[in-house]
């Protein structure tokens, strides 16, 4: 059918499939940071969206079979139809997230619909440049090509798309992919095309709809946001880890990480004062701190308020959220310019890869991670994460980390006590109510040969918070913090629970087991 053409269509078809195999694993990245974004849980998103698509596009082969002619008209109309469906997958789940609880089925709609269409191409490319080719050299370049586009795609996304086009832009650079592929082998090979009236029109309606698309991209993601948070967004970004989220109502302010509450101005002094002050008090030595997360500066603007503090270390994974700590008007009114402090030092890598490197002891390790909500995150609420702590703790120094709420996921709780224990430390678990976030606990933690359990339970009572300035903590709070009503730790309840490893991430199943829908 295609010999009369000559060699140019296969040349063209080839570097069409890398471009296409590039928007393809793209197409694939985006759907699974978007699916994490709106849903959480990273590794599962990306592990159920992957295999959707992967699946799918095995189907898509299969259904390529029913097409026995005008194979590049068909082609030339699949990859008009992929640049519509990858362009509009961001804008489509954000506003629908707002109206339903099944996000995650239409993304997973999204993606096998997708994938279906990138797994017809492969084989209509092939079939299309055998007439030019022999079988053992057009299959091989075929996929080579195809594959080369995949690394291109990957490395693309990873270090350009999602950090500066972020979720709003980057599907739509994916359709133009496609659209520009699907244009280049319409024009170029007018006269092969068999149903011209019907190309050409998709042609037309698929380029209006990339430009009206590309305007209005941004109001529909903030209309979207908007919904979803309820509140206005006064500011949003995505970075290479994760979607930041500021909002506002009246004078109050709230961040949200990957549509997760962080805090909000309202009452964060009752999640971030609990958190700082009575670890700190405990400490023969607190002039060494270590913060570990708190990439927003609260927890530090709190440590900053002990006089003998000399340094703090604070390490947090993604340097945009630091750098917005830093500079943005409205986190650095929350923090008090306290990532600007000469005393500290920040800085961005994982917690865990930091600790195995660092040198030095501390005579407080504050932890201020995310919520054990994701199996990525088990490593920093595991045994020998808390065994590497306790080597850079000085003798009589004190650990302190935040612990989900012993209300909602009290097995998880009761996990992150019992997992910190059996690392070698003495605990003390303590507990406030954060009217926006529900009943949150803490797990304050001193080895086992520096001091003992009751001595925690003594002091802690005894402490003095007249010396700082603080909005809610006191004496008496605390006194109330570190009671738990009937039941809550009870020991027989506690044989049950299992310690939380690298290898036996139990913490996660147990997190998301909790009661998060009743709040």
């Amino acid at each position: 059918m295609y010999k009369s053409r000559g060699p140019g269509v296969g040349l063209v078809l080839k570097t069409s499939l890398f471009a296409t195999g590039c928007a393809g694993i793209v197409a694939e990245f985006v759907l699974s940071t978007l699916a994490t974004y709106l849903i959480g849980n990273a590794i599962f998103q990306w592990t159920i969206v992957m295999s959707i698509m992967l699946f799918a596009m095995g189907i898509g082969s299969r259904i390529s079979r029913v097409f026995y002619h005008r194979l590049l008209d068909t082609f030339i109309l699949i990859e008009f139809s992929l640049s519509v469906l990858c362009a509009i997958s961001a804008q489509l789940a954000y506003v629908l997230s707002a109206y339903t609880g099944y996000i995650a089925l239409v993304i997973y709609i999204q993606a096998f619909l997708i994938g279906n269409l990138i797994g017809v191409e492969i084989p209509l490319v092939i079939r299309i440049n055998e007439s030019y080719e022999n079988l053992r050299i057009n299959i091989s370049g075929v996929m080579e090509k195809d594959y080369y586009g995949a690394l291109f795609g990957g490395l693309a996304f990873a270090f350009f798309a999602l950090p500066y086009l972020g979720l709003t832009y980057t599907p739509i650079v994916l359709g133009a992919i496609n659209f520009l592929v699907a244009s280049l082998l319409l024009w170029r090979f007018f006269f092969l095309i068999e149903r011209k009236v019907l190309t050409v029109s998709a042609f037309i309606c698929t380029l209006f709809f990339l430009v009206v698309l590309g305007v209005i991209a941004g109001p529909v993601i903030r209309y979207g946001e908007e919904l979803k948070y309820r509140d206005k967004v006064v500011y949003s970004t995505q970075t290479s880890y994760q979607k930041i989220v500021i909002t506002r109502w009246k004078n109050y302010y709230w961040l949200y990480i990957n549509g997760q509450e962080q805090f909000s101005t309202f009452d964060e002094e009752k999640y971030h004062e609990p958190l700082v002050h009575p670890a700190m008090k405990l400490s023969c030595d607190m002039s060494r701190v270590l913060i570990l997360g708190g990439g927003d500066g609260l927890a530090l603007r709190e440590v900053l308020k002990h006089k003998e503090v000399k340094s703090v270390a604070l390490v947090d994974i993604d340097p945009v959220m630091t750098n917005l700590a830093k500079e943005h008007p409205v986190l650095v009114s929350i923090n008090q310019g306290s990532m600007s402090d000469p005393k500290v030092i920040i800085i961005n890598k994982d917690a865990s890869k930091f600790i195995k490197k660092d040198s030095h002891l501390y005579g407080v390790i504050i932890i201020d991670l995310p919520d054990p909500d994701s199996v990525d995150l088990m490593h920093l609420y595991s045994e020998n994460f808390y065994r590497m702590l306790s080597s850079h703790l000085i003798k009589g120094g004190v650990m302190v980390t935040q612990a989900t709420s012993p209300y909602f996921s009290r097995r998880a709780f009761l996990c992150i006590n019992k997992t910190i224990k059996k690392a070698g430390f003495s605990i003390l678990p303590y507990h406030n109510q954060v009217p926006t976030m529900g009943e949150w606990g803490w797990v304050i933690g001193i080895r086992k040969e520096d001091t003992h359990e009751d001595w925690l339970k003594k002091h802690i009572v005894l402490a003095d918070f007249t010396d700082i300035k603080t909005k809610f903590l006191d004496k008496d709070a605390m006194i109330s913090m570190a009671h738990f009503g009937k039941g809550v730790l009870d020991k027989e309840f506690m044989k049950d629970i299992k310690i939380n490893t690298e290898l036996s991430p139990v913490l996660y199943r147990y997190y998301l087991s909790g009661s998060w829908g009743m709040y």
